[in-house]
C-alpha cells in the first residue's frame, strides 16, 4: 500500500527528485558550526509559539473586566493550561535571545555582506518585529507589570515634536492605556504580526536557499571568493549533504532550545513573571519599580542616561537604522573580522555596551 501511495505521489511531483535536490545533495559548507543553526532553533521556538498562542486563544478574554481572570483561570482551571503559558512566556524570551544570537553570529561572520544584504535586512526586521510581538502581548494579561509597563513604552513618542502626542493616542486608541489599548493590542498580536512575520518569514528562507549558505570566513575550508558581478547560487561542491549532516545539527540545537524551555519551567517558574505580574492592573495605584523586559533594559537605561529625551530617542532611531542598513555601509572587502580590528572593535564595544546598560538599567 505504501509504495502505491509513494508512487502516485511520485509521479506528480518528482519527491526522489526533490528529497535529492533539497536535502540529500544539497551540499552546506564543511567548516560550518552551530551557529548556522540558530536560526533554525529560532523557527522552531515561533512554531510552538503559535500552537501555544492558538490554545490560549481559545481560553483569553481579551477585555479589561476579564483578561486577568482569564489568564488565572488558564494557570488554575485549564487543564495544562499553566505548562501552554508558561511555555508561551519562557518561550517567547528565548526567542528574542536566539534571533539576537542568530544576528550576532552572521555580524562575526560578515555574512552579512554583498549579495546578502536583502537576506540581512529581512532578517534585522524580523528581529525587530519579535520585539514587537513580545511588546505587543505584554499588556494581554493586564497586569499591574503589563499595564504600567505599557503606560511608559507608549509614552515614550511623546519627546517627538509635533507628531508625539498624536503617535501615543494612535497607540494607546486616547490618552491612557485603557480597553481601547488593549483591543489594538490583541490585534496587533494575533492579527497584523504574524501576518508580517510569516511573510519576511517566507522571504528570509526563499533569499537563503537562492543565494546559498555562506561559509564561515575562516577556517581549513575557506577559499577566495570571485567577485559578484552577476547572480549566481553560492555552491560547496566539498561540503557535507545538508541532510543529514546539517538537520542532525539542527535538531540537536532545537532539543536543547526545549530543554532550557522545560528547565526554566521545571525550577524557576517566576523566573519572567515578577511580582506585580501577579497583581490586575489598577490604574489608580502606580507600583514604585517598573522595568521593562531583560530586552529592553539597554533601551530603557539609555533615555534615563541621556539628559535630553528627544536626544535620547533620536539616538536610538539612528542605532535602529545603522543596524538595519549596515551590509550597504560596510563595503570591505575583507571578510574575516579577526583581520579587521577597527570593526571587531566596535563589535566587541557594542557587545559590552548593551550588556552594561542591561545590567544597570536592571539595578538602578
Amino acid at each position: 500500500m505504501w509504495n502505491i501511495v509513494k508512487k502516485w505521489i511520485e509521479v506528480r511531483i518528482g519527491l526522489d527528485e526533490l528529497v535529492k535536490t533539497q536535502l540529500t545533495e544539497y551540499l552546506v559548507p564543511r567548516n560550518i558550526n552551530l551557529f548556522y543553526t540558530l536560526g533554525f532553533v529560532a523557527l522552531g521556538g515561533f512554531v510552538v509559539q503559535i500552537i501555544t498562542g492558538f490554545f490560549l486563544l481559545t481560553y483569553y478574554v481579551p477585555h479589561t473586566d476579564h483578561a486577568f481572570k482569564s489568564v488565572q483561570d488558564i494557570m488554575v482551571n485549564v487543564p495544562y493550561g499553566w505548562l501552554f503559558r508558561l511555555m508561551h512566556v519562557v518561550g517567547s524570551n528565548l526567542i528574542v535571545a536566539s534571533v539576537g544570537a542568530h544576528m550576532l553570529s552572521v555580524f562575526f561572520m560578515n555574512s552579512y555582506k554583498k549579495p546578502r544584504e536583502l537576506t540581512w535586512l529581512v532578517g534585522a526586521s524580523m528581529l525587530l518585529i519579535t520585539l514587537t510581538f513580545c511588546l505587543s502581548g505584554y499588556l494581554l494579561p493586564w497586569s499591574q507589570l503589563s499595564y504600567w509597563a505599557t503606560t511608559i513604552v507608549t509614552n515614550i513618542p511623546s519627546a517627538i515634536p509635533s507628531v508625539g502626542d498624536f503617535a501615543v493616542q494612535m497607540s494607546r486608541g486616547g490618552q491612557n492605556v485603557s480597553g481601547a489599548t488593549l483591543g489594538r493590542f490583541f490585534a496587533l498580536h494575533v492579527g497584523i504580526l504574524p501576518a508580517l512575520l510569516a511573510g519576511l518569514l517566507g522571504t528570509h528562507l526563499f533569499l537563503v536557499r537562492r543565494i546559498g549558505i555562506s561559509a564561515p570566513p575562516f577556517g581549513p575550508s575557506k577559499k577566495e571568493k570571485n567577485p559578484w558581478t552577476a547572480f549566481r547560487h553560492e555552491h560547496h561542491p566539498d561540503g557535507h549533504p545538508f541532510f543529514p549532516h546539517f538537520v542532525l545539527k539542527e535538531a540537536a540545537m532545537v532539543m536543547a532550545f526545549f530543554a532550557v524551555v522545560f528547565f526554566v519551567i521545571t525550577f524557576a517558574p517566576a523566573l519572567f513573571s515578577p511580582e506585580d505580574a501577579s497583581l490586575p492592573a489598577d490604574p489608580f495605584r502606580t507600583p514604585a519599580h517598573i522595568k521593562p523586559e531583560w530586552y529592553f533594559l539597554a533601551a530603557y537605561q539609555m533615555l534615563k542616561i541621556v539628559p535630553n529625551k528627544f536626544a535620547g530617542i533620536s539616538l536610538q532611531i539612528i542605532i535602529v537604522t545603522l543596524f538595519l542598513f549596515w551590509p550597504f555601509l560596510d563595503t570591505a572587502k575583507e571578510d574575516n573580522i579577526l583581520k579587521r580590528r577597527v570593526l571587531l572593535g566596535l563589535f566587541l564595544a557594542a557587545c559590552l555596551g548593551w550588556i552594561v546598560l542591561t545590567i544597570w538599567g536592571k539595578y538602578s
